[in-house]
């Protein structure tokens, strides 16, 4: 656009016409003075150029304007504009949520512009509230949030990676280093005792989308952590817009019973205003094991062996005992966590994206290819591939609006169908060579059992997911919208283990017969309609938005898993037809309903009151005929006093102050489907060649919702113009009417009842956010951000908790993720035996009556650190996280020590003669019983728990702008990432993180790539 000389031309126009009505010396002076203002004009120049944004892409309607006068411009949908001005004026280029910029011309014609984003400008920023958005100035819930900034910073398949450490009061656990395993959520601890009841909502682009595993535990549950594959990984990061997760009361209420636990928006990209481009992110890296537990070499475990012989008066090697009576090679030495899951994983991952649009239509299509290896002895791997297309458009006058988006993704996990991660830790050090001479498994005559025997089986699942989203909005009239959400996923998972006969040791004689296989196939589909009706209306220095909407959802499951054996071929193992017996373990189809009615009502006064109403009526399948609806509600209230003329006289240095609170309730159906109803299942024994039928469950009419009550008040402050902001906020949820299995008598024929108990279970706690600009100058910038949480998981009732099920692993008044042990009073310096404390004087250490100690696993506290430093073109970005907390120690996990298993550095530290003063009992082989039962205690006491703290060098990004889009129309960016690259720690175990030796931990991952836009 092209600015006009408006002033200039006046004067023009005047000099006319005083030239047609004066005499002559009149026109002779207004002939001169108006050749003045011409050769005046004439000395402006044309000054073209384009303006983008921090990434390169055009930034549309930027308001340009020469400094000092009200001559000025706007930039074009391509970020294009041109002006006329002197070579010595000054322009001054604004925008909203951008850094206003002032650039001398200095006689130049041509000026391109970078506009940095205002990240402190509160005001601008649009915060995703689910059903709405809101400034986060003016927000009065709790809602934390990243962008792609953040995410595209990690070397992750999970979604649920890129939040760790980076958000306060959401506690993130990853549960293994194998491809496709998920991680353990909680936002704001756990509010179930059932651990299942405690999941979060997860919305993509407005779509409920379910987070339970679709796989069977009797396929993966030997490879891949908890309940399997995570659905989550299906969704690629990369194409991840903006992730939000809503916590309190203010913010969940909206989605009423589904948020009870949180809800996690995620929010993919969309086309911009911007030409044609194409994006290509290409790279590459390399997984290790982070951290290896110190074992005994082979001298130390041989001198270990003997002294355990010793000790139990053995004078000869029994026949049995391999490792140290002459069959195997007492100086071989084998590093076995090194053998069996110490390889390099790689990791490749490409990403295309092609998109563009102009004020009425903007569309995006992503397309993204992942491939990891593993650390694992074989051939394994996880491929996914993904594809993303979404368009936007609006009519000619802006009354009507449509969006699609579809998201799919396919991929093929192919692992070895157990992990070798235990065998590693136990085999001895000098066990036989893996294999033979010619390349067949070794067994060593039948010594033992060869670890890779696993490997000639597999564990592969196939999976498709789909996600598609239909909106329209229509408004009626300025102050009135009407708008619908409508959306479909479908999710599919087939997934087989198999056991060739050829895993047995061929002494057996075995042969394709006793070949089996394993297989579950499961697919869930739901859809969800949700029209909704918007109002807003100013009046007053006061505006009212109000909201109303209905959610229609159904969602279908299908599950088939059954168990194969015997086949003529092992070619023929996958094939069920070709097996000689099948026993199906589940052939299920379930259907759940839920519908409701919702409405906000936000009330703004002067942008410094705030109220905001909410209520929802839930309506579920899950709950007995009178108990299906229930009603939900918050209310959230926030001052923002900064804007009050005295605090702005008195404390010129506070930029933005807020204090906010909300109250409210919510309820969970988190329980599956059919659990009130009398139910009942087929057998696997016959009679008369008749299957028969039992009663699996009993009928409760009354089972119903359980319920969350949810208080917060929280402050929020800015100083120095927003240079330094720090929010602090403490909640309070209590979670009541427990859906459990209430005990019944033996003689009834079932253990338990479905149904609510009177149990009630509270969290509590602070997050704190601090967010520093430290330097900030037209080269230099640095950025700090701290996060900070304090949580206090308790159960305050439990009626009859004693008399329960529950009595071994609850207490009143403590944490639901404890243990009760035994009270260690270490080892006995006279026996060389751990000894415990007796409570009951009874003589004997035994449960329950001696587990008197509690021992919380919860973190004590969690958070993280995070810089961004940036000079000229080049970025550093990198993430500590740390927690506090205490876990198992290896010891606990490992086996008797002195037995035919290797054992960690420790041990040798161990009681060897009367008078020892020391932690480690005396060694035996398993022929001293009192020795085998005190160690059995020690795994079960105080003792076996150890400090499982750490700080983690989460993430490391390291960029390099080679090449200046706005200048060369080309862009290439090259950047190095590194994942889990350092942890600083005192547990005793492989990972302080998962706290677990049966798996492989987090990987550390170092990965190079380059970002190009044409």
């Amino acid at each position: 656009m092209k600015n006009k000389p408006i002033s200039t031309g006046r004067k023009l126009l005047c000099c006319l016409l005083i030239l047609a009505s004066t005499p002559l010396t009149t026109n002779v002076i207004a002939l001169n003075y108006a050749t003045l203002i011409v050769l005046k004009t004439l000395q402006q120049n044309e000054v073209r150029g384009q303006i983008t944004d921090n990434t390169g892409m055009p930034l549309a309607g930027v308001t340009i304007v020469i400094k000092g006068t009200r001559s000025g411009t706007t930039s074009d949908f391509n970020g294009s504009f041109s002006i006329y001005s002197k070579s010595n004026d000054v322009l001054i280029f604004s925008f909203v949520g951008y850094k206003t910029q002032e650039v001398a011309i200095n006689g130049r014609s041509k000026l391109d512009i970078q506009l940095e984003p205002d990240i402190t400008a509160l005001n601008t920023v649009e915060i995703n509230a689910g059903y709405y958005t809101v400034k986060d100035k003016e927000r009065t819930g709790n809602i934390s949030r990243i962008t792609a900034k953040d995410i595209e910073k990690n070397s992750i398949t999970n979604p649920l990676a890129a939040i760790q450490g980076r958000m306060p009061g959401v506690e993130i656990t990853q549960t293994s280093g194998i491809p496709g395993t998920g991680f353990s959520i909680k936002i704001r601890g756990q509010n179930s005792i059932r651990a299942e009841g405690s999941d979060p909502l997860y919305i993509v682009d407005g779509i409920p989308y379910a987070s339970s595993p679709l796989g069977d535990r009797q396929v993966s549950g030997a490879i891949i952590p908890d309940s399997g594959f995570s659905p989550l990984n299906t969704i690629n990061s990369n194409n991840i817009e903006s992730l939000e997760v809503l916590k309190d009361a203010d913010a969940t209420a909206i989605y009423g019973s589904r948020g009870a636990n949180g809800v996690v928006l995620i929010t993919t990209k969309k086309g911009k205003n911007t030409p044609l481009n194409f994006n290509l992110d290409l790279s590459s890296g390399l997984g290790s094991i982070p951290n290896n537990v110190s074992l005994l070499n082979t001298p130390e475990y041989i001198s270990m062996r003997e002294e355990a012989f010793k000790n139990d008066g053995i004078n000869s090697f029994p026949a049995n005992a391999y490792d140290v009576n002459g069959t195997w090679n007492r100086q071989k030495y084998t590093n076995w966590q090194k053998e069996l899951f110490g390889k390099t994983a790689y990791l490749n991952n490409i990403q295309a994206g092609l998109s563009g649009g102009n004020g009425k239509t903007r569309f995006l299509i992503n397309g993204g290819y992942n491939r990891q290896t593993t650390v694992l002895e074989g051939d394994f791997e996880n491929k996914t591939s993904s594809f993303l297309a979404s368009i936007n458009h609006k009519t000619l006058n802006d009354k009507l609006a449509i969006s699609f988006s579809t998201n799919y993704t396919n991929f093929i996990n192919i692992l070895p169908p157990t992990s070798l991660v235990r065998e590693a830790m136990l085999l001895p050090p000098n066990a036989p060579d893996l294999y033979n001479d010619d390349g067949s498994l070794n067994w060593e005559n039948s010594t033992w059992n060869n670890p890779l025997r696993h490997s000639v089986g597999k564990y592969q699942a196939n999976g498709n997911t789909l996600i598609g989203n239909l909106g329209l909005t229509y408004q009626i009239t300025n102050s009135l919208k009407f708008k619908t959400n409508m959306g479909y996923t479908e999710s599919s998972l087939k997934e087989i283990r198999t056991s060739p006969h050829t895993q047995f040791n061929p002494a057996y004689g075995l042969d394709s017969s006793a070949s089996s296989a394993t297989h579950n196939n499961t697919d869930r589909a739901s859809w969800i309609i949700e029209p909704q009706l918007d109002w807003h209306k100013g009046f007053n220095n006061s505006q009212i938005n109000a909201l109303v909407g209905l959610t229609f959802q159904e969602e279908k499951n299908n599950k088939l898993s059954l168990f194969a054996r015997g086949f003529t071929n092992n070619n023929f193992i996958e094939n069920r037809a070709a097996a000689n017996s099948l026993t199906i373990f589940d052939d299920s189809q379930t259907q759940y309903r839920y519908n409701a009615f919702f409405g906000r009502i936000n009330f703004n006064h002067k942008s410094k009151y705030l109220l905001n109403i909410t209520g929802r009526r839930d309506g579920s399948s899950r709950f007995g005929t009178d108990k299906k609806f229930a009603n939900f509600y918050a209310i959230g209230a926030a001052w923002i006093f900064s804007n009050e003329a005295f605090i702005e006289k008195s404390i010129p240095f506070l930029s933005f102050g807020k204090l906010r609170g909300s109250y409210g309730t919510s309820g969970n159906d988190q329980i599956g489907d059919y659990q009130y109803l009398d139910t009942y299942s087929f057998s696997n024994s016959q009679y008369q060649n008749i299957i028969g039928m039992s009663p699996t469950r009993l009928f409760n009419p009354d089972f119903s919702w359980e319920k969350n009550t949810k208080k917060e008040i929280a402050l929020e402050l800015g100083f120095l113009n927003d240079r330094i902001s720090f929010s602090s906020s403490y909640y309070q949820n209590v979670s009541s009417n427990q859906l459990v299995g209430i005990p019944l008598p033996g003689i009834t024929g079932f253990s338990s009842l479905n149904a609510n108990l009177n149990a009630t279970v509270k969290n509590s706690g602070w997050e704190f956010q601090i967010h520093s600009v430290n330097i900030r100058n037209n080269s230099f910038n640095w950025e700090t951000s701290l996060n900070f949480t304090l949580n206090e998981n308790k159960l305050l009732e439990f009626p009859d908790l004693e008399g329960s099920t529950y009595v071994n692993t609850l207490v009143i008044g403590e944490s639901l993720n404890i243990l009760k042990l035994y009270e260690s009073k270490g080892v006995n310096p006279q026996t060389g035996l751990f000894e415990f404390v007796d409570f009951n004087n009874d003589g004997i250490i035994s449960a329950p009556y001696d587990k008197q100690v509690v021992k919380d696993l919860n973190p004590k506290y969690y958070g993280g650190l995070n810089n961004s430093i940036s000079y000229g073109k080049f970025n550093l970005e990198f993430l500590l996280q740390f927690t506090k907390q205490e876990g198992l120690n290896y010891l606990a996990t490992g086996n008797i020590v002195g037995t035919m298993n290797n054992q960690p550095q420790e041990v040798l530290g161990r009681w060897q003669n009367p008078g020892d003063q020391t932690d480690i009992q005396q060694f035996t082989s398993g022929a001293n019983r009192d020795a085998v039962r005190a160690y059995s205690n020690f795994a079960q006491s105080d003792a076996a728990i150890c400090d499982a703290s750490y700080i983690r060098l989460k993430t490391l990004s390291i960029s390099f702008d080679l090449t200046s889009l706005q200048t060369q129309k080309f862009g290439c960016n090259l950047f190095l990432l590194g994942q889990n690259l350092l942890t600083l720690s005192n547990y005793n175990g492989l990972d302080p993180e998962t706290r677990t030796s049966n798996t492989i931990p987090p990987l550390r991952f170092i990965s190079i790539g380059s970002k190009f836009t044409f």
